[in-house]
């Protein structure tokens, strides 16, 4: 059981670098139609990731700890905090070179993307279902998150070569690698602590969702991310109730 639990955990993990290297491509050969689209995908995206969250996620963790609820706050607050951490105390935007306008964030999408790998871990050893269900949205947002990594290290000074090298080992590789890393640990851990991860997984997923896609989708102001969003939402109503 183990062993079918990695092998899903592992194909989810690799299809998010398989899509994010997509991403990277789309936006390396084909750089007006990624831009043009990259908000529909993110809308898409977080529809999903959002609506699994607090439909499937967040109360199957608090079912499995009853102190889930302050784990699923530090998930959520973590990543904020870590994120104004890097844009007000590592690089002020007044102060930063363009270079490190680029090598800031790029650290920040590398780390967010080696917690997706762990994310997968946690899981996909609560249940395959639930694994497959955060993967769903998880995987969806990796193609935006190469294309816009790849932008922000071209935008910074860096060749196409170099910029398609940095974008793949912070935006693509890290979940893989993160999930190689968390899975021998997090498969021997109880119920109740896997709640707990469960509900740390859940708040960085709504984090994503809610503060980093959705702001992104309304500064793009495309005609029909309504109707991605929309679709995000009643995919993932199906898939849970369906289950």
């Amino acid at each position: 059981m183990i062993s079918q639990t990695f092998g899903f955990v592992m194909l989810a993990s690799t299809l998010a670098c398989v899509v994010t290297m997509i991403g990277i491509y789309v936006i390396k050969e084909h750089d007006r139609w990624g831009s043009e689209h990259a908000a529909y995908f993110m809308a898409f995206a977080a529809g999903v990731l959002i609506s699994v969250s607090f439909m499937h996620i967040i109360p199957k963790s608090f079912d499995m700890n009853e102190t889930a609820p302050i784990y699923f706050l530090v998930g959520f607050m973590g990543l904020y905090l870590f994120n104004r951490f890097l844009n007000v105390y590592v690089c002020d935007e007044y102060d930063c070179t363009n270079y490190a306008m680029g090598i800031i964030p790029m650290l920040g999408i590398g780390l967010h993307s080696f917690l997706d790998g762990i994310i997968y871990s946690v899981t996909f050893n609560v249940s395959i279902f639930t694994g497959v269900l955060a993967a769903i949205g998880m995987v969806l947002h990796e193609f935006p998150e190469g294309i816009v990594t790849f932008v922000l290290l071209e935008r910074a000074g860096f060749d196409k070569k170099k910029a398609t090298l940095y974008a793949f080992l912070a935006a693509a590789l890290s979940t893989p690698l993160g999930t190689l890393v968390s899975y021998p640990l997090i498969s021997k851990i109880d119920q109740s602590v896997l709640g707990i991860l469960l509900a740390i997984s859940a708040g960085a997923l709504v984090y994503v969702g809610a503060s980093h896609l959705l702001p992104a989708v309304e500064r793009e102001n495309k005609r029909y991310t309504l109707v991605s969003l929309a679709i995000g939402v009643l995919v993932a109503v199906v898939i849970v109730v369906a289950k």
